[in-house]
């Protein structure tokens, strides 16, 4: 199977179902970001996380791809002429949520309590998992802009919120664990 079909050389693509919509589009932007945020993931997952949490990134990875091919498939054409769903996959379900909130609720008992903002950095880790949560924020936003004009399933707009949060709590986990300075952000006095 060839990677390159030629097909988009005219700045299209096909979403799943056959539409072919501007390769500039709302859908496309949103799923692209989306996948954008799991390359961002996997470098997470590739740092010194430990297995746990190397375990929970796969996880979010494989979620993530749902949320793409929800993102990616045309609502008028997400039922078959037989009834059945295009997509034969697990949907983003409250379960999915539910362990990302179980997550931070056990890495937020071993955390300081915050008192201030924190400016990203301190290890190169903990800034790639800023960097994460970062792009995951503008896939949320990408994502609310097109469900405005599409609606779809909108535990997929509670995971990408939910996710960033847990992004932010593992990235000050991350801090924790590597030994490295957690910087409050104290606004200078003008």
């Amino acid at each position: 199977m060839k990677i390159y079909t030629k097909t988009g050389d005219k700045g299209t693509t096909a979403l799943f179902g056959g539409t072919r919509v501007s390769k500039n589009h709302i859908r496309i932007e949103s799923y692209g970001t989306v996948d954008e945020l799991n390359s961002h993931i996997g470098l997470v997952r590739d740092q010194d996380t430990g297995e746990h949490t190397k375990k929970i990134l796969s996880r979010i990875q494989d979620r993530l791809f749902t949320i793409g091919a929800t993102l990616a498939t045309d609502p008028e054409k997400q039922k078959l002429k037989n009834g059945k769903e295009r997509l034969n996959i697990p949907k983003i379900s409250a379960e999915d949520i539910e362990m990302l909130e179980k997550e931070m609720d056990k890495m937020n008992e071993e955390l300081p309590q915050m008192t201030h903002f924190v400016l990203p950095g301190g290890h190169q880790s903990v800034s790639f998992c800023h960097i994460a949560r970062c792009v995951c924020r503008r896939a949320e936003r990408l994502a609310t802009a097109l469900y405005e004009i599409e609606a779809f399933d909108d535990k997929v707009l509670q995971y990408l919120n939910r996710l960033s949060d847990y992004l932010f709590v593992l990235a000050r986990m991350l801090s924790k664990k590597l030994k490295a300075e957690e910087v409050k952000w104290i606004p200078e006095k003008s």
